[in-house]
């Protein structure tokens, strides 16, 4: 579950819903310049009001606007530094200390939303070897003809050694904000929209040396999810469980408490842990030798630190989790939307298993036993009757952490935008949130299923 005190996306997002529903105007921004587009496909337009987006191949690197940049080829294509474009000093908000850096950009083409976006997130894989690191901005046209201004999404290193990855707060033009990893138009009432972005990212090292960092995915989640308290159900078509490794968040309780004490905070690296395990993941013993040797599950502690944000003091920054599990050799990972539960059956079909984003009271979600503001798990199957088998890390044991999910329930608290809280205050849903980690290189039947699901 998520952080009970964090004032995070989810509850800044909260106060959006309520101001949907009071109504409400949204004030002018400055305009942004009219800029050229991908050479898109229209056959890739899609119904779904979910558009995922990425930049991939050597192609697309090769398309972006590089200044100290360089394209490079392989099994796995990416950008890295070439010729830095210039020198710049950064101070690190959360160690006070300064630092020079030398850095080079891309910029990607402007990409127009298939679907005119209420919220946007990015993700990104990359490695960023010891002196390096990266950030990842987010520019973006709105539906009146003004842009944004040029938002951080995400200042991330691997490591901890040379920066502390972080959101950053205070971004905001009075038309939109960043609420740690998510872009959001303030009033969606308005009618106000994203209709097209662009990505910067800017890589860094320490001056002088011929160290890069490699980024091999950069792209964004742009969606709109309509208003709802219910969603349709649908028709169970799948009976397959995946064999997932199961972990346990609550074994971890009081662990490091400079990582947001384990417990309750942690369900966020506990899911990932179980789907990079399950995609073959694995830490050497000297990788996890600094966890205390008395505590289970090393690897979940590991997983902690090097997701956690320093700026959101938690584990639960969505982008953060995916670009760790793509540090593993050969996996991906996106942080994307899914339309319903007959996609997370595709996915499965194909091997694939998902970790979704969910609020619900305890009496909303038969055999949970609790109710959260916002809680992970990683969905691995459906039973015979279409019910969801999950790994729920919110779990008093390793082994107690399989449940069964009746379906409909399942898909309401997970693919609604609203719901009533306790206290029977309108708040926010989360609108079918997951994280996806598949293989560098997906088989043939995989990669049909991401496309079915909208990720290429």
């Amino acid at each position: 579950m998520s952080r009970a005190q964090q004032p995070s996306r989810r509850t800044v997002l909260t106060a959006a819903v309520a101001v949907a529903v009071a109504g409400g105007t949204a004030p002018a921004a400055a305009a942004a310049p009219r800029l050229a587009t991908d050479a898109d496909d229209p056959g890739q337009a899609q119904a779904r009001p979910i558009d995922y987006h990425a930049w991939t191949t050597y192609r697309e690197w090769r398309l972006g606007a590089a200044q100290g940049v360089r394209a490079v080829a392989g099994a796995r294509p990416g950008v890295v530094i070439g010729a830095p474009a210039g020198r710049t000093d950064y101070t690190d908000p959360h160690t006070g200390t300064t630092t020079t850096w030398e850095y080079a950009t891309w910029t990607s083409p402007l990409h127009p939303l298939t679907v005119p976006a209420t919220e946007v997130v990015s993700s990104w894989n990359a490695h960023t070897p010891e002196g390096t690191w990266i950030q990842v901005e987010l520019q973006g046209t709105y539906s009146d003809g003004t842009g944004t201004p040029w938002y951080v999404m995400g200042r991330w290193a691997a490591g901890d050694q040379d920066i502390k990855r972080t959101s950053v707060d205070g971004q905001a033009d009075g038309k939109s904000a960043i609420w740690t990893d998510t872009f959001a138009i303030d009033d969606a009432s308005t009618g106000l929209r994203l209709t097209s972005y662009r990505l910067r990212l800017t890589l860094y090292r320490r001056p002088g040396t011929h160290l890069t960092p490699t980024v091999w995915r950069l792209g964004a989640m742009g969606s709109d999810i309509p208003d709802r308290f219910t969603v349709p159900a649908s028709t169970p078509g799948l009976a397959q469980e995946l064999a997932v490794p199961r972990y346990s968040q609550e074994i971890h309780k009081g662990q490091y408490p400079q990582y947001d004490n384990g417990g309750e905070a942690w369900c966020s690296p506990t899911s990932s842990q179980m789907i990079i395990e399950y995609w073959g993941g694995r830490l050497t013993p000297g990788q996890l030798s600094w966890v205390d040797p008395s505590y289970a599950d090393p690897q979940v502690d590991n997983a902690a630190r090097f997701t956690y944000d320093y700026q959101y003091e938690g584990c639960g920054n969505w982008p953060f989790n995916a670009a760790y599990a793509a540090t593993f050799e050969g996996l991906q990972g996106v942080v994307t939307r899914l339309a319903s539960l007959t996609d997370l059956e595709t996915l499965i079909a194909a091997g694939i298993p998902a970790i979704t984003s969910q609020s619900f009271l305890k009496t909303e979600l038969t055999g949970a036993g609790y109710g959260t503001s916002g809680h992970l798990m990683t969905v691995i199957g459906f039973t015979a009757d279409g019910d969801v088998i999950a790994n729920d890390p919110a779990s008093p044991s390793d082994d107690a952490v399989r449940r069964v999910y009746l379906r409909r329930e399942f898909e309401n608290i997970w693919l609604r935008t609203k719901r009533y809280n306790a206290s029977g205050k309108v708040v926010s849903g989360t609108g079918g949130v997951c994280y996806l980690y598949f293989p560098a290189h997906p088989s043939p039947r995989q990669r049909k299923a991401l496309a079915a699901v909208g990720v290429h």
